[in-house]
């Protein structure tokens, strides 16, 4: 099942998507959807609600604007250097603050880091480069969990019964300030820098421990991996986070890029003015934003 959260008539509303992709039926959530988008709808799911029922006829997609699924996530974890190319390009690039001691390229435990929801876009809306603020603007596709059944202290054996489901995330990242700053909080969680989308998809019907993601600047593809190559897999992932923070349902957890990001290239291939960034995961879709000064 896909979950998409749009505007239509000046509403926000959640809808299902049909099978071929060409209508989006809304569902019956009130005034709930207008303000959380598809959050509300996981949150009901979660506590063994069935799904809403269908509130108005199905609407051709070309007819409404998509948003984020999660415009208001209750929290967006991070994790860095989760494919082992990905995490020596980093380390060889001189803007990784991460390792303890030469030759430290892959951790030996997750490293969790988060953005603040507040820098969510939907597909279409444009990445920003903060003119005076910085120039070294990156990409990273990566595939996002959304948590479902919340929960302390869960165990890997169990963490994927509480996913809900997919998406996608660019974690977009200003390389200067994360490195200035040491930490990388500030440099990921400018305004703009988390484009979501362009739904979701329940984890019955898609592998997320085994899939494709891919990412075209402008017609360029830069970054192609499969999910199956993570250093910390879902479950662990899961695990770790929980282990001493309870997580809630509609929580992400970006799960890591892959080999290729601009400051993997010498010299670095930093976003622009005009670029399109187009990142597709397969079982998902297609998350594409341009990218514009502001």
């Amino acid at each position: 099942m896909k979950i998409a959260t749009y505007w239509h008539a000046g509403t926000r509303h959640v809808g299902r998507l049909s099978d071929d992709g060409k209508n989006v039926t809304p569902l019956h959530l009130g005034e709930e959807a207008h303000d959380s988008g598809a959050l509300s709808l996981v949150e009901k799911m979660a506590a063994g609600l069935p799904l809403p029922a269908e509130a108005l006829p199905p609407l051709p997609l070309a007819a409404v604007r998509l948003d984020a699924p999660l415009p208001k996530p209750h929290r967006i974890f991070c994790v860095g250097k989760n494919y082992r190319d990905h995490a020596r390009e980093f380390a060889h690039s001189g803007f990784d603050n991460s390792s303890a001691k030469p030759d430290d390229d892959i951790p030996t435990d997750p490293i969790i880091f988060s953005k603040v929801s507040e820098a969510v876009i939907a597909t279409g809306a444009a990445i920003r480069i903060p003119a005076g603020v910085s120039e070294a603007i990156d990409y990273e596709a990566e595939l996002a969990v959304v948590i479902g059944r919340g929960g302390r202290g869960i165990a890997a054996a169990q963490a994927m019964e509480h996913v809900w489901g997919y998406t996608i995330v660019n974690d977009v990242t200003a390389r200067d300030w994360q490195q200035r700053h040491r930490q990388w909080l500030m440099g990921k969680s400018f305004d703009t820098f988390c484009p979501m989308g362009p739904w979701m998809v329940t984890a019955d019907e898609m592998n997320g421990c085994d899939t494709r993601v891919r990412c075209w600047v402008n017609d360029e593809l830069r970054q192609d991996a499969r999910t199956a190559d993570l250093i910390f897999a879902i479950p662990t992932l899961i695990e770790t986070i929980s282990a001493g923070i309870t997580l809630y349902p509609g929580d992400l957890i970006a799960t890591g890029t892959p080999v290729g990001v601009g400051i993997g290239f010498t010299p670095p291939k930093y976003l622009q003015e005009g670029d399109r960034v187009r990142i597709e995961i397969d079982g998902i879709g297609v998350l594409e934003n341009p990218v514009e000064k502001g």
